[in-house]
């Protein structure tokens, strides 16, 4: 793990995979951190370089400062770009799950140019609602991830998968107890001031959703109405899988991903606009 010091708060991530091969950045859900990618990555490495990182107070990276005011996706989008700088990729593709497809859709919108493809999962264009948010932000601030863990956890996975593995759901409530109060909840006040509807049409990027058949929190309705907004991007939603596809069914989303990947083209030069 690496890390690097962006707009003063320092970021974890990994970068991963020989430098001449084509960049993936993968962008984690809420709650959880860039580990959700461990068991796709030996999947993709032999075709592509990969990037992950922790969102603000999750994982190894820094808590979104105080004095920081709200989170917005524009921030989280300049924080993958500036990692994809350090990497010296000029185009990238693009996986994000839950909030992370939220910033992929900040990037479809404000960043076109820089994506050679955008892999969208368990997302929506707006996801819930402002109260149901809110109402979230606040129990956290005054109950704290670890006593809330045990709510918000199963909904990650299928019941049938929990019920194979309790260590999973036991593994991420640990996990999900760690991470920074005040960060997750800017961040769950981000997601329900959020809504692309009508900004993601017309941006020629080549773009697939994912989704599970038994997510609640992004259900299959949901991802149906993104792809709407996507320009009827094509959307394929997996049986028997909750929120968290990548830790589900590893093999699965890799497999969907490389055949996805395949034919996208190769990146060209690029210089910051610093240099220009």
């Amino acid at each position: 793990m690496a890390f690097l010091t962006i707009e003063g708060r320092s970021v974890a991530y990994r970068l991963l995979g020989a430098e001449a091969l084509p960049l993936v950045v993968l962008a984690h859900p809420l709650g959880m951190t860039q580990a959700v990618w461990d068991d796709v990555l030996p999947m993709l490495l032999p075709r592509y370089r990969v990037l992950t990182w922790d969102l603000p107070g999750h994982g190894a990276s820094q808590a979104w400062p105080a004095d920081g005011g709200g989170i917005t996706p524009a921030a989280l989008a300049r924080e993958a770009l500036a990692l994809v700088e350090r990497a010296g990729a000029s185009r990238f593709h693009f996986v994000g799950t839950s909030i992370g497809g939220v910033v992929g859709q900040q990037l479809i919108a404000e960043h076109a140019e820089r994506l050679l493809s955008a892999t969208l999962t368990n997302t929506g264009a707006a996801i819930g609602n402002q109260e149901l948010w809110t109402t979230r932000a606040g129990r956290v601030r005054s109950e704290g991830l670890a006593a809330m863990s045990g709510e918000i956890v199963p909904r990650w996975f299928s019941a049938v998968r929990i019920e194979a593995n309790p260590a999973l759901k036991d593994g991420w409530m640990i996990q999900m107890g760690r991470g920074d109060d005040e960060s997750y909840a800017r961040l769950c006040e981000m997601l329900g001031r959020t809504d692309f509807t009508g900004k993601l049409s017309g941006k020629q990027v080549k773009t697939q959703l994912l989704g599970g058949s038994e997510d609640l929190a992004t259900p299959p309705a949901t991802l149906e109405t993104l792809a709407a907004e996507l320009d009827s991007a094509p959307l394929e939603i997996i049986e028997g899988v909750a929120h968290v596809p990548s830790v589900e069914v590893p093999a699965q989303f890799a497999e969907n991903l490389l055949a996805f990947l395949a034919p996208a083209r190769t990146p060209t030069a690029w210089t910051p606009p610093s240099s220009r």
